[in-house]
């Protein structure tokens, strides 16, 4: 559980990061209260994966401060690590191994003794469906198991946070209809940061949205507040620049062979 001290899981605070002169994200600050699920919302190339490579530690900073359960990640990356469960985009997974191979190379990696290794495999196989394919070679399974997969080893090492890149991108719908529903279940005890550009994902799943676009922060608030009256997809095309683009293109005339024609 959380200090009791912190109602905040998840902290962003000015983070930056330079590539060059590129900024991949410029002064990125937004809080993740603890028992909601967050989107991180926006379109491709925005600069969410980035981010979230920051609060998990994988990358570090130009600038700011990323904080796992109150604890700074980049002081205290594996006291962080405990409390956090990662499910990146297209995770790595090694393909020669079968998801109970993995689940036992995560569960030694993480120093877990045996005992609650065994307790832990079985229970994180139950609540992800794995039953069936616990014994076939990841290479060998569809991309909706693998992500099955990766969400399991996830979940191992019982952390009260979670952060998730992407999880049905390329999904069937029966495929993503699974996986939001062990989200909204795990979303009962756990606190959850959701990165997506689905816009159905955060109605389907979400309490709060986080929507960056161009590396910054345009939008903070609850679904409903950004929908406001003009729903979800217009405000994110709104906030993302792309709805005046959109009026441009309405207003433009026609071609001018397209004008002929019409007169013929």
């Amino acid at each position: 559980m959380l200090d009791s001290n912190s109602s905040t899981a998840i902290e962003a605070a000015g983070l930056s990061k330079f590539y060059g002169n590129f900024a991949a994200i410029r002064d990125v600050s937004f809080t993740v209260p603890a028992g909601q699920v967050t989107a991180f919302l926006g379109p491709n190339g925005a600069g969410k994966s980035t981010t979230l490579k920051i609060l998990t530690g994988y990358l570090t900073p130009t600038s700011g401060t990323a904080r796992i359960a109150g604890l700074d990640v980049a002081k205290e990356r594996i006291r962080a690590a405990e409390r956090l469960g990662y499910l990146p985009e297209n995770g790595p997974l090694y393909p020669e191994m079968t998801p109970l191979e993995l689940l036992r190379f995560f569960g030694e990696a993480r120093g877990m003794d045996e005992a609650r290794m065994k307790r832990r495999i079985d229970e994180v196989i139950a609540q992800t469906h794995l039953d069936e394919v616990v014994e076939k070679p990841i290479h060998k399974l569809s991309k909706g198991y693998r992500q099955r997969v990766g969400m399991a080893q996830a979940l191992l090492h019982e952390p009260d946070i979670l952060i998730m890149d992407e999880p049905t991108s390329g999904l069937d719908p029966n495929q993503i209809h699974d996986v939001r529903s062990l989200i909204r279940h795990l979303a009962e005890t756990k606190t959850v940061l959701l990165s997506t550009h689905i816009l159905q994902e955060v109605e389907a799943v979400c309490d709060r949205v986080v929507l960056v676009n161009e590396g910054r922060i345009v939008f903070k608030g609850t679904p409903a507040e950004m929908a406001g009256s003009e729903g979800l997809e217009a405000a994110f095309r709104r906030l993302t620049g792309k709805a005046e683009l959109v009026s441009t293109a309405a207003a433009a005339p026609a071609p001018a062979i397209e004008q002929e024609d019409a007169h013929e």
